[in-house]
């Protein structure tokens, strides 16, 4: 890669590297899990969650890591990970789905991050929510 030109995202760790590695991505989830918290149109979705927001911090870090091509953090802290599984117990609507990917979508502006990593980013995490949402609607019939 020639230094003018951009980071393939979704290559090696590009993804993770853009926002900021591991610190960076830290400063992004715990940014999501503020706004969640005290934006009422995101609140019903950080009221889904357990009261130790810590932990759940930890486990999207985790998560988040080895899904943007890091080190596969949430299976040596947590073990194996099945995302429709972890959200078993709870009721995952299109309204949730969206209130989720939006609230991701403010915590990534308020950062600054770029359109191009935006534009790659959001799309690829509808991904494992409409796989929740959809685990979540066979649950409910």
């Amino acid at each position: 890669m020639t230094p003018s030109s951009s980071p393939v995202y979704g290559e090696g760790d590009a993804t993770l590297q853009a926002v900021g590695g591991l610190l960076g991505l830290q400063k992004l989830v715990e940014t999501f899990y503020r706004i969640m918290e005290n934006t009422p149109e995101f609140r019903p979705l950080f009221d889904m969650h357990p009261s130790n927001i810590e932990l759940t911090i930890d486990k999207l870090v985790s998560f988040l890591s080895g899904w943007m091509g890091g080190e596969k953090l949430f299976s040596k802290k947590y073990g194996p990970i099945s995302l429709p599984q972890a959200h078993a117990h709870l009721i995952v609507t299109e309204k949730e789905k969206a209130m989720w990917l939006n609230c991701m979508e403010t915590a990534l502006d308020e950062l600054g991050y770029s359109e191009e990593l935006k534009a790659y980013l959001l799309p690829k995490l509808e991904f494992p929510a409409e796989r929740i949402r959809q685990v979540s609607a066979a649950r409910q019939h």
